[in-house]
């Protein structure tokens, strides 16, 4: 990168650059006079890319979805340029040329250095303009010369080019710059043997002084159920007032340029519902960067997403297979890569409402600069296809509709859902982004970007996801969230003092009560369950001594008032989204309750014995998921 290039967004390079130069120079004239390009289409992307100052082509492709690939319109306007074409059978680029540094620069200006012929360099563009020849001969110091090449193309040879650089960015990039910050560091496992002295030291108490030792730690789990309860009633009273009212909208014009990344693994068949959601995005085609990030040993998934042409409408990303094999992974692994100035995480099967971009994105605009991150709220389109499905739903409606805004209220620091999360994207980077270590990286960024004196809101939309129908896998991916609640609050505890300044006391205590809380209730419940059940059954006189009255009385408060609480929750959750049939199914919570214990053990022990364990959640197997790719019918 050039010296005066330091310290700029990549956006910022194109200062002063008519984007429409492509199309409104000989380049455009020949696409029309080939009948690829009508007149009048034409002139629309020509209009298109000096309003949203964006690539012409993606521009012509924008007001006109399918007109022609992006091969024909780059070969055509080879032809007509009297350029060389590089296609996907050219030679690759010399690895000699292009700079890591630069990264960002040939992704924003949609061009790289390939090979040399003889004294110039010859340069892959995918706007082939004055503008880029002058960028082309500023880089490289000397004369240059221009070809033609497609978004796809470039994007394929940069990550190829640069694949174990942009892995080892995304491995090691935060544990290399903030290394307490991270899971993957020695550090991450100081938690393990200070909770291995404790359980030693309480087994000693036990067996030196047993009655001592039950009577302290009956005491202690009956104040952190009535802490616990007490926070979730402040957090559901803060909730009810809802979140923020919406930013003013913002004029197409106005809008900024965003990136939207969406991992996947093994999905082949839900690609045609994810092209949908994508398409039904109400955002200037022109202004999306939307990239999928496949695995590049995932053979099946690539295949499909080519036979469905999605090559030409979005990035097709592999990412070379690494540990650890993780969704944060990828999202680091393309990073470097993204275009926008804010970004946006989707998962597989994620139905956002249409005008969510719109939305995020006058949230952060209008926002002060310490906004890194909007949350959309989760829930599901197939909440009502069996008893495992509502109970998810009633979960997280009380979640994202209650609990999270309550937090937005009172000022703490919110945990991030796994999808729908909308960042500044100089904010991401700022903080090094994911931790690939962390299977709930989601949590773990939202917490580390309050820490770096960053804030996260709620946005007043919704993203409908596939709740899963089967109880194994459902298993399995509440084990992955209550382990990385685990990994979380193992990293941020490392120095309490310091997470104590930072966060301030009634954050650091909302983060005690709602990461620690959520995998401690899952783990303490079956316990404290059988021992009320057993001094019920018994009679209670042996226990007595371990039950003195004010325990007794603490204990029965939070067993009653907790239970009536949390069932009040869940049954007035579903009406907020007027979701009436779903109430009367909180009577049965009690057996999804044992269920997340199940999820919370098993969560223990895989955090002690396989802590970067990513246990995928298989998409598509709801009878509304197999419906739609039938073609009978489509989730909202």
């Amino acid at each position: 990168m050039a010296p005066d290039d330091r310290g700029r967004a990549p956006s910022d390079l194109a200062e002063g650059r008519d984007f429409a130069a492509v199309l409104a120079g000989p380049g455009g004239d020949h696409l029309v006079r080939c009948g690829l390009v009508s007149p009048s289409l034409r002139e629309a992307a020509i209009v298109a890319a000096r309003r949203h100052r964006a690539d012409a082509i993606d521009c012509l492709l924008g007001v006109q979805p399918g007109v022609a690939t992006r091969t024909d319109l780059a070969a055509t306007l080879a032809r007509g340029l009297g350029l060389e074409l590089i296609g996907d059978d050219a030679e690759p680029p010399d690895g000699g040329l292009a700079r890591f540094a630069d990264l960002a620069v040939y992704g924003a200006l949609g061009m790289m250095p390939w090979r040399r012929d003889g004294d110039a360099v010859v340069w892959a563009c995918t706007a082939p303009d004055a503008f880029s020849l002058a960028q082309a001969e500023r880089l490289t110091g000397g004369p240059a010369v221009l070809a033609v090449t497609t978004r796809p193309r470039l994007t394929a040879a940069l990550v190829d080019m640069f694949g174990a650089d942009l892995t080892r960015v995304a491995t090691q990039g935060l544990s290399l710059a903030l290394p307490e910050a991270s899971a993957g560091t020695r550090g991450a496992g100081r938690l393990r043997p200070a909770l291995f002295a404790c359980g030693l030291a309480g087994a000693l108490l036990a067996f030196a002084a047993p009655l001592s030792a039950a009577l302290v730690a009956v005491t202690l789990i009956t104040l952190f159920y009535l802490a616990n309860l007490v926070l979730r009633a402040l957090l559901v009273a803060a909730g009810l007032r809802g979140t923020p009212g919406d930013a003013p909208v913002l004029a197409d014009g106005d809008l900024p340029h965003y990136t939207v990344l969406v991992p996947l693994y093994r999905e082949p068949d839900i690609l045609p519902l994810l092209a949908d959601a994508l398409d039904r995005l109400d955002y200037p085609r022109a202004l999306l960067d939307v990239k999928l990030l496949l695995e590049a040993d995932d053979a099946e998934t690539i295949a499909a997403a080519r036979a469905l042409g999605l090559e030409d409408r979005f990035d097709l990303i592999a990412v070379p297979p690494s540990f650890p094999r993780t969704k944060p992974k990828a999202c680091n692994f393309a990073l470097p890569l993204a275009r926008g100035r804010l970004l946006a995480i989707y998962d597989a099967e994620d139905r956002p409402e249409s005008d969510q971009l719109r939305r995020a994105a006058a949230a952060l605009v209008a926002g002060p600069p310490t906004l890194a991150c909007v949350q959309a709220r989760l829930n599901f389109f197939n909440a009502d296809e069996n008893w495992l499905t509502r109970m998810f739903a009633l979960d997280y409606a009380l979640w994202f509709d209650y609990l999270l805004p309550g937090l937005d209220r009172l000022g703490m620091a919110i945990p991030l859902g796994g999808t729908s999360n909308h960042f500044r994207i100089e904010a991401l980077r700022a903080v090094f982004a994911w931790d690939p270590y962390n299977v709930t990286e989601d949590a773990d960024l939202g917490l580390r970007l309050y820490r770096h004196g960053y804030t996260v809101s709620l946005i007043d939309s919704t993203t409908y996801e596939e709740a899963t129908t089967r109880l194994p896998v459902w298993v399995r991916q509440r084990t992955r969230w209550l382990k990385g609640y685990m990994q979380t609050f193992a990293v941020q505890m490392r120095r309490p003092a310091t997470l104590w300044r930072r966060l301030g006391p009634r954050a650091f205590f909302g983060f005690l009560a709602f990461i620690a809380g959520t995998f401690a209730s899952a783990l303490l419940n079956p316990l404290v369950w059988a021992a009320w059940g057993l001094w019920l059954v018994s009679g209670g006189a042996w226990l007595d001594p371990l039950f003195p009255w004010p325990v007794k009385i603490a204990g029965l408060c939070c067993w009653l008032g907790g239970n009536s609480l949390f069932l009040y929750l869940a049954l007035v959750a579903p009406f907020r989204r007027r979701w009436f049939s779903l109430a009367p199914w909180a009577l049965t919570i009690t057996p999804y309750w044992a269920l997340m214990s199940v999820a919370g053990w098993r969560a223990l022990w895989q955090w002690l014995r396989q802590p970067f364990l990513w246990e995928k959640t298989t998409h598509g197997q709801s009878r509304r998921v197999r419906a739609a790719l039938a073609g009978r019918d489509l989730p909202p």
